[in-house]
């Protein structure tokens, strides 16, 4: 009998979210995703509040300000627990309908996306508890590396996961687990071009090294024959019709947020046939089964690019590779199997 499972994430982060829930209903449950904020980049949303998240400059600041170890959150300081709690006030009401509305006390299994209630008190995931419902939190990335974790919620958790091998340094209590994809829907094609044609679409520059990668691409077209695509801000779909022309993507290389490895984004250009070149750690790189990325520093990022220029028929084997390598690993059916088998270990 399947189980009714909510997963409650401040945004759908590059569909993640969205991804296990769809996951978790193929697989015969009941599951709904509630998110906080808009999804600015036109990734499919379940239940959505519709707040806005603040984009501004000190916004921005705010949030990369707190890149470190693993931490309990806590205010920094009594503006932002003012913020917040006059933030909770004003959308409390609107919470609270929506949790009347969608029935949100009735399911089995609560996913913190993100690790993170509606509110900042976790009035909703004290309830849930009150009230002897499950709770796992799964993290995706700089909610861990720079917020850290609500010590009261991650004592509450009767799980907790991540999409991020780093993450497993961080938290003594962390399953890692591949994200879901559902690569059935994406079609298989390699484009066989007589040269090369790069893609980089960072939602992060400073995280992804695109200064960096930018320089190394500009002294490269000096005395080579190649096009490069710098694809930001623009939709989803505009991307995707983008990257069917490409023949290779740079997704992070010489970030300086934290982060090394790959994200959906990499995982969606294995899907389509696109070979991706990301940085690893040498840690990473032997804790990752097969690997089918091109792992790449800064200080070899040009080399590598040389190498393809005058050899881009051998990008053709490593296509391949990276498909099923994305059919063995983050498939709907691999991913949920190891998710069951987690979930029967903590008794879930």
């Amino acid at each position: 009998m399947g189980k009714k499972i909510l997963h409650i994430a401040p945004q759908n982060f590059a569909g993640m979210p969205f991804g296990f829930m769809q996951m978790q209903a193929q697989a015969g449950h009941t599951s709904r995703l509630v998110t906080m904020y808009q999804n600015t980049l036109n990734f499919e949303e379940d239940i959505s509040l519709n707040f806005r998240l603040p984009v501004n400059k000190a916004a921005k600041l705010w949030r990369d300000s707190k890149i470190g170890g693993l931490k309990h959150y806590k205010p920094k300081n009594f503006l932002e627990s003012t913020y917040f709690k006059l933030r909770d006030f004003k959308n409390r009401s609107k919470i609270t309908a929506l949790i009347d509305k969608h029935k949100l006390y009735d399911y089995d299994v609560y996913h913190f996306d993100g690790g993170m209630d509606f509110f900042r008190d976790l009035r909703f995931a004290k309830e849930l508890k009150r009230r002897n419902k499950k709770i796992v939190c799964c993290y995706f990335g700089s909610d861990l590396r720079s917020r850290g974790v609500f010590k009261e919620l991650d004592d509450m958790s009767d799980l907790n996961l991540t999409v991020e091998y780093d993450h497993l340094h961080l938290h003594q209590n962390i399953h890692y687990l591949f994200f879901p994809y559902d690569v059935n829907k994406v079609e298989y094609k390699f484009s066989e071009l007589n040269k090369l044609r790069i893609i980089h679409s960072p939602t992060n520059r400073l995280f992804k090294g695109t200064d960096k990668i930018i320089k190394v691409i500009d002294e490269i077209k000096k005395t080579n024959n190649f096009e490069f695509i710098l694809a930001e801000n623009i939709s989803r779909e505009k991307l995707l019709e983008m990257k069917k022309t490409c023949n290779l993507s740079i997704d992070q290389v010489g970030g300086e947020l934290g982060g090394s490895g790959y994200g959906k984004n990499s995982v969606e250009n294995l899907a389509m046939g696109i070979p991706t070149i990301t940085e690893f750690s040498n840690e990473y790189l032997d804790f990752l089964p097969e690997n089918p990325f091109i792992s790449c520093a800064i200080n070899n990022l040009k080399s590598t690019i040389l190498y393809y220029i005058e050899n881009v028929t051998a990008l053709k084997e490593v296509s391949l590779n990276g498909r099923q390598w994305v059919e063995k690993y983050h498939s709907y059916e691999s991913v949920n199997a190891k998710l069951e088998q987690l979930y029967r270990e903590n008794n879930i």
